[in-house]
């Protein structure tokens, strides 16, 4: 509906009138132009001017047209389908089709009266029903809370949701902090009926565990209407598709509502990411054993640092500091000694010299070998120590010994040393522990060396260094100037009965030199090692130049291959500097890469593996919770109904009285002068005024 308004008085009008009409009465009223001329000529070429200037005059006074906007808006009913495996458990393939077709017919009829949206929801919320019953995930909550942000702005009439109730994923959808402001009407799916079923109904374990340690795994087993019978639970080792038996428990069930945790405890002794299945013997007329076994992966870890002590001759600091490093699980630590023992280098992330190189055992080999292939290195010195020799085989600190002759020193922390943090009880107790044997002589630092500790000699405070830190080359090394750590370790127990503080000095010690970094050229790295099986297997790639700068210019190609021997090949794509790749969803199983690149004519790659593990939580729930359905529409002022009264729910809606579409008015207001109309309606008046005085000779 459009009207007009004026920003002068409406009788304002009438002036525009006279104006014209006095226009055309000066200009036609005696004029002589056209006395030859029919009469009616002057009288329409005076009313073409007076409509003309009386509708310039009109303009004048700015009018406004105002118009107002009407529109209808239906109001939106949304339904929302579970499309969890546990949904078609309970349907056979007749009962899904039967009810595919109501929902149809449904949907079909409230689309005539209504703003229809459908949704499928499970392991996520989607728009769109497909009735597939696959997603291995329910999650109500989820697709309650999506409804409610993209429509509790708009004219939402109702939501009705078909499920059986049962969730195991996000929250209890009763206790939702988004509430919804239409009423909310359930279709009751599955059947609520116990059966009688035997099933592992939650596995709890650690998705990491480290090589040579043990791991256990715990296990809640549930059985309904099955007292009387008994059942073994066995844990497998899955490994290239063959499967070996590594324990088995018997166990009675006692009660028709039976619960029993179990605890398994396993060796991890291989390293990667290793498949494991617990599984349930089925008993006599269980309703279904698809939820009798489960697998579990576990990802291996082996972070030992391989570490060789090697000596000159039998010492107490040898013991002291294989004691110390045997607590820590991740070394693995052999003794030799320099001249009876056959070793190879190149197994070894540090090596422990002690009193090496001596006078005796010159080890140009071993430390040819050690700088070569950068293996980090740590020289304890003693009296036996060729001291000269040392000074020449070493960057950090620089010995000139005074002699045969010997200090007793004891620890000073330095101040600034950055390399790693003692803890504020190692630093305040050290310099109160037994005094270690050092050269006497003169210590200086030299190059990268940093000094953890200075020597204290008697009560004097030097800047001789006693232990030093460094790198040379982007090889670590370590020195000790001075023997005796095995007092250090006695009088740690003597002080505090325990070894903590003197273990917190080795393995920090031995932590940074052992620490490689890590500097391939081209890297390859995922989020985690294994997956579930709705989940997109993401890739990260860095390619680096000759000078370690991120480069991206080349394509890097990646081939998985599956434990069959199937192979998916991938190109990744650039981000930023460097590379990603998003496989998608892959099948269950156990996967290997080779990511490949072509940069300056180098070929460079990577090798790496990964699991996809099942998600198996639609099988430990099977009894539908039409209750929670009921709680979920008396909340929101719905109702529930069952399958077979979905075509019921059209008329619920009408007879609920507050599916109303909603009226929406918009006011716009725009200058009169604006329209297109009016400026030709002023060139034909003009245009018709003109020809007709050019046709009758006026001109």
């Amino acid at each position: 509906m459009d009207n007009i308004t004026f920003q002068y008085p409406a009788w304002y009008i009438l002036l525009c009138l006279l104006a014209g009409l006095i226009y055309a009465a000066v200009l036609y009223y005696k004029s002589s132009a056209f006395r030859e001329q029919s009469k009616w000529l002057n009288y329409l070429l005076g009313t073409f001017r007076f409509l003309t200037v009386s509708v310039l005059a009109f303009l004048l006074m700015a009018p406004l047209l105002k118009s107002l906007l009407t529109e209808v808006k239906k109001p939106v009913v949304v339904i929302a389908q579970d499309q969890s495996a546990s949904v078609a458990a309970e349907m056979d393939e007749q009962e899904q089709e039967r009810y595919q077709v109501a929902i149809n017919a449904l949907s079909e009829q409230l689309s005539r009266q209504y703003e229809l949206k459908t949704y499928a929801f499970g392991s996520a919320t989607r728009e769109g029903i497909d009735f597939n019953f696959v997603d291995p995930l329910s999650n109500l909550s989820d697709a309650l809370r999506t409804i409610n942000d993209l429509y509790s702005n708009q004219n939402l009439g109702a939501v009705i949701l078909a499920s059986d109730g049962i969730y195991n994923e996000g929250s209890n959808p009763l206790y939702l902090n988004a509430q919804l402001e239409a009423p909310v009407y359930t279709i009751a799916l599955g059947d609520t009926t116990p059966k009688k079923e035997l099933l592992i109904k939650r596995v709890f374990h650690n998705e990491i565990a480290y090589l040579g340690d043990k791991f256990s795994i715990q296990l809640d087993i549930a059985a309904q209407n099955a007292a009387g019978n008994s059942s073994r639970l066995n844990v497998y080792k899955i490994e290239g598709g063959n499967s070996q038996l590594m324990q088995q428990i018997p166990f009675n069930i006692s009660s028709n509502d039976f619960f029993q945790t179990q605890e398994i405890v396993l060796d991890a002794n291989k390293a990667g990411v290793q498949r494991f299945r617990v599984s349930l013997n089925e008993i006599p007329g269980e309703a279904s054993a698809a939820n009798n076994s489960k697998d579990i992966f576990i990802d291996v870890l082996d972070a030992r640092q391989k570490i060789l002590l090697l000596a000159n001759s039998p010492h107490p600091d040898i013991t002291a500091i294989r004691q110390a490093l045997s607590d820590n699980k991740n070394y693995e630590v052999t003794t030799a000694f320099a001249d009876k023992s056959n070793f190879n280098l190149a197994e070894y992330d540090l090596v422990i010299l002690h009193q090496l190189p001596s006078k005796t055992n010159d080890i140009s080999g071993v430390l040819n070998t050690l700088n070569n292939q950068q293996i980090a290195h740590f020289f304890i010195v003693g009296t036996q120590t060729n001291l000269s020799r040392l000074s020449q085989l070493q960057p950090l600190v620089s010995i000139r010994s005074g002699g045969e002759s010997t200090n007793e020193v004891q620890a000073q922390v330095a101040a600034d040393f950055g390399y790693f943090k003692l803890s504020d009880n190692l630093a305040k107790e050290i310099s109160r522990f037994a005094p270690l044997t050092a050269p006497f002589g003169e210590f200086s630092l030299s190059g990268e060396g940093q000094a953890l500790f200075y020597q204290r000699i008697g009560k004097v405070d030097t800047r001789y260094p006693l232990l030093v830190m460094g790198e040379r080359s982007g090889t670590k090394i370590g020195v000790l100037c001075g023997e005796g750590l095995w007092k250090w370790r006695l009088f740690d127990y003597l002080q505090h009965q325990n070894h903590d503080i003197f273990n917190e000095l080795i393995d920090k010690s031995v932590q940074y030199l052992s620490l490689k970094e890590d500097k391939r050229r081209f890297r390859v790295s995922l989020a985690k090692n294994i997956f579930n099986e709705n989940e997109n297997i993401q890739l990260d790639a860095e390619l680096y130049n000759e000078s370690f700068e991120l480069v991206n210019e080349p394509d890097v190609l990646v081939v998985i291959s599956d434990s069959d021997g199937k192979d998916y090949n991938f190109t990744f794509t650039r981000s930023g500097n460097a590379y990603n790749l998003n496989a998608g969803i892959l099948p269950v199983g156990d996967y290997t890469f080779r990511a490949s690149v072509n940069y300056n004519g180098q070929e460079l790659s990577y090798n790496g593996q990964f699991s996809v593990q099942p998600i198996q939580l639609e099988l430990y729930e099977t009894t539908a919770d039409h209750n929670l359905l009921q709680l979920l529409s008396e909340k929101y002022g719905g109702q529930m109904v069952y399958p077979e009264a979905v075509a019921s729910l059209a008329s619920l809606l009408e007879e609920k009285g507050t599916v109303k579409p909603v009226i929406y008015q918009t006011s716009k207001t725009r200058p009169l002068i604006n329209l297109k109309g009016l400026f030709f309606l002023m060139l034909l008046l003009l245009s018709g005024e003109w020809f007709l005085r050019r046709y009758f000779g006026a001109y």
